[in-house]
């Protein structure tokens, strides 16, 4: 009579190297899931510039996010100034001084971007255009590489 089934060994060894394939595949899994998540925020800052510098051809201004008629993720009325999404929460300032800004803050960690950072803007009107800064994504940037190219100048006739 022949005996089949695995060895104790056999066993051991595909425990062994599932454990290995587990330990190295976790973490870039979570790494992923972080990015996926922070990724909205270069989209959602991308349409506010785009409609600041429209507003801006018109206007020579900056405006609030009712004035420029932007919506960010998951807004239910532009006119507050805010919204939330499941995983980031956005806020814009009212104009003053010729300048107005827009905050993506996570509403919970992601990786090391932590809820006390955030990614920030800046939109200046001045005599010559529209200037955008990005403010301090601190450790925030690695999940959006693309942040620091938003900052520009776009002149105004």
């Amino acid at each position: 009579m022949k005996k089949q089934g695995f060895t104790l060994i056999e066993l051991m060894v595909v425990i062994v190297i599932m454990g290995i394939l587990a330990a190295v595949a976790v973490p870039k899994l979570f790494g992923m899931i972080a990015k996926s998540k922070a990724s909205e925020v270069p989209t959602a800052a991308g349409t506010w510039i785009n409609l600041q510098d429209a507003y801006a051809a018109e206007k020579a201004d900056v405006g609030d996010w009712a004035a420029i008629g932007y919506e960010a993720p998951g807004a239910v009325n532009s006119a507050k100034n805010s919204s939330e999404t499941s995983v980031i929460k956005y806020a814009g300032g009212a104009p003053a001084n010729k300048s107005v800004s827009w905050t993506a803050t996570p509403k919970s960690a992601l990786n090391d971007c932590t809820t006390s950072m955030n990614w920030q803007l800046t939109a200046t009107a001045t005599a010559t255009g529209i200037t955008v800064g990005t403010g301090s994504a601190n450790n925030c940037t690695a999940l959006t590489p693309s942040w620091t190219s938003l900052s520009r100048s776009a002149a105004t006739n």
